[in-house]
């Protein structure tokens, strides 16, 4: 039988991935203007931050509980394996609702075959995981590898990233006032990185020329084998800034396959326009698809 994959719109993909890969996905939740949207659904990210450079915050919640109540008991009860890949558990609370709903669905079905795994990545870095488990289920692998799998592809994706205004980050309660107000006076440009989960800042760069130089220096340092594995690129609706990062890294690295996509809603509520993340795994010495 299929082994679906399940992904949440923090993975940031675009309905093309979903198509292609047959990945489900369910939405988190967005609230601007005292209204609840459905991210990817019923909201975009340009909203977003238009929105956002207008002076207005956005609000986000986690998936519905009960949402995955409903996916994991049909799969359930049609035997059809399952595997839930979640947004960081540090970062949203989806995680936590997922698990409490596969365990309260296996009181009923203990023998499902359902797997909720943390990911412990974000934006492009966790929608990297999902398609790499995605490819592993459309060739035919058994339940037990991609689960495996795609534990040891999360494990070492490299998340390094930086915003182009730290009032976002300091709203979302990443900085402090002083150091969001001293880093715009400045033009600091700060460094984050992710670690177990959790956004955690690296480095602070004065002068958005160092930047890209930076990011390509800690890439050299913890990447492995870069000019063969799928590196990432989100951006907070800045694509030409992107475009950029990733012709560096093609030149630099000779990589083949660079993923372009914006930071979703979702995320991007809490980064801010102009966020520049870059994604790709510090070993590749794991199972992989062909």
């Amino acid at each position: 039988m299929d082994i679906k994959i399940l992904a949440d719109s923090a993975c940031d993909l675009t309905a093309d991935y979903y198509n292609k890969y047959d990945i489900a996905f369910i939405p988190l939740t967005v609230r601007l203007d005292d209204k609840d949207y459905e991210d990817v659904k019923t909201i975009d990210p340009k909203t977003v931050y238009h929105a956002m450079r207008d002076g207005k915050t956005p609000k986000t919640s986690q998936a519905s509980a009960q949402r995955f109540k409903s996916i994991f008991t049909s799969h359930a009860e049609a035997n059809q394996p399952l595997v839930y890949l979640a947004f960081s558990s540090q970062l949203s609370g989806t995680y936590q609702a997922a698990k409490m709903m596969e365990q309260e669905v296996k009181e009923s079905y203990p023998d499902a075959p359902i797997h909720v795994i943390d990911t412990k990545c974000a934006s492009l870095g966790y929608g990297l995981v999902v398609l790499h488990a995605a490819k592993l289920a459309k060739q035919g692998a058994a339940l037990q590898r991609i689960v495996e799998s795609s534990k040891s592809c999360a494990l070492h994706m490299e998340h390094i990233f930086t915003v182009d205004n730290l009032e976002y980050l300091y709203r979302g309660g990443r900085v402090s006032r002083t150091a969001a107000f001293v880093g715009s006076l400045l033009k600091i440009k700060p460094i984050l990185h992710v670690e177990d989960g959790k956004l955690i800042p690296l480095e602070k760069i004065r002068g958005s020329k160092k930047l890209f130089h930076r990011m390509l220096e800690i890439m050299e340092e913890r990447g492995d084998d870069l000019s063969n594995q799928t590196i990432a690129i989100s951006h907070g609706d800045d694509f030409e800034r992107a475009e950029q990062l990733a012709s560096m890294i093609k030149e630099k690295f000779h990589v083949k396959d660079v993923i372009i996509e914006m930071v979703g809603s979702v995320i991007g509520a809490h980064s801010g326009p102009g966020t520049i993340a870059l994604f790709f795994l510090n070993d590749t010495d794991f199972d992989r698809p062909a």
